[in-house]
């Protein structure tokens, strides 16, 4: 059987799209950068993303039940080292420009390739992560940029 490392080793040389998964929950706002979103359903929309089970953004969205994912274009990757890093709450969004979401779900950096606000449907333990599946509420494209990717260690624009 092969091992995390195993596995990590190979992953880190495919490319996949960086993003910020935003909640809002009792006053407080988390943003955390992801990059394991995947489209899961186009009947009815679905979108999944993994957590580590032990990532704070976890207990705020079973709070909230809805959540909003920035997805990041090129030339953002200042954002997504910024919500990587997990800044103390107080600085969590200092230097960000953000903008409202038209749902009401949560915040949304400003600038990125594109939004979706979606609802929990569901969550699902898988291994040391959380699946949280999510009910697409809302689709919007943002920038003409390409968007930002991460491979083997950095970023690139896809």
């Amino acid at each position: 059987m092969a091992s995390g490392d195993d596995l990590r080793g190979l992953m880190r040389y495919w490319p996949h799209g960086v993003a910020v998964l935003t909640v809002e929950h009792d006053g407080q706002r988390m943003g955390v950068t992801v990059s394991s979103l995947v489209s899961l359903s186009l009947e009815p929309p679905l979108v999944g993303v993994a957590l580590g089970v032990h990532a704070a953004a976890v207990e705020l969205l079973r709070g909230s039940g809805t959540f909003a994912v920035s997805l990041l274009a090129a030339g953002q990757e200042t954002v997504a080292q910024h919500f990587a890093r997990g800044v103390p709450p107080i600085a969590h969004w200092h230097g960000i420009d953000t903008r409202e979401s038209t749902t009401g779900s949560a915040l949304l950096v400003a600038g990125a390739f594109g939004w979706l606000e979606c609802r929990v449907a569901a969550e699902h333990e898988v291994g040391d992560h959380i699946l949280f599946v999510g009910e697409v509420l809302s689709v919007e494209r943002g920038t003409a940029a390409p968007a930002l990717v991460y491979r083997d260690g950095g970023y690139a624009s896809s």
